[in-house]
């Protein structure tokens, strides 16, 4: 009988203001095909607090997936990137930045900051569990994620 492998499930860093779509995208993870553990922060604060494992996330786990909204409170998701990206110890961590700006100057300076992927939130809720699915099916199927002991 052969050994089974045991496969650690993908860390989700889920840094987004507004509850319905934290709920959404959780409930759409939940159902999702691969092992996943989503961790929530509401707040540009929070994001850097739990990215530097301060506070009450002093045992958070590193995440290897980030999913990034723009208008936060505390700190927005710009300076929140640029933040993430100027750091040598987070910016290997892909930032995939889900926004409901289709504003052309905020997809330039995002791309400029060096995040992975721009993706406007769709208002339609069929098209936003959609996307849920697409991004896992790309990120958390098809993609290598680097996994890191940090």
């Amino acid at each position: 009988m052969e050994a089974q492998t045991i496969v650690k499930p993908i860390e989700i860093l889920l840094v987004e203001d507004s509850p319905g779509d934290v709920r959404l995208t959780a409930e759409t993870l939940r159902e999702g095909k691969i092992r996943n553990r989503l961790h929530v922060v509401w707040d540009g604060v929070e994001a850097m607090d739990y990215l530097h494992s301060r506070g009450p996330y002093a045992e958070a786990a590193r995440p290897d997936l980030i999913l990034l909204d723009l208008n936060l409170p505390k700190k927005d998701g710009r300076e929140v990137l640029f933040e993430i990206k100027s750091d040598e110890n987070l910016r290997s961590i892909p930032v995939i930045v889900l926004t409901t700006s289709d504003n052309d100057l905020d997809v330039l300076s995002c791309y400029d900051l060096h995040a992975n992927c721009y993706i406007v939130k769709p208002v339609n809720l069929d098209k936003f569990i959609e996307v849920i699915k697409t991004i896992e099916g790309f990120w958390l199927n098809i993609v290598t994620l680097p996994h890191t002991n940090a």
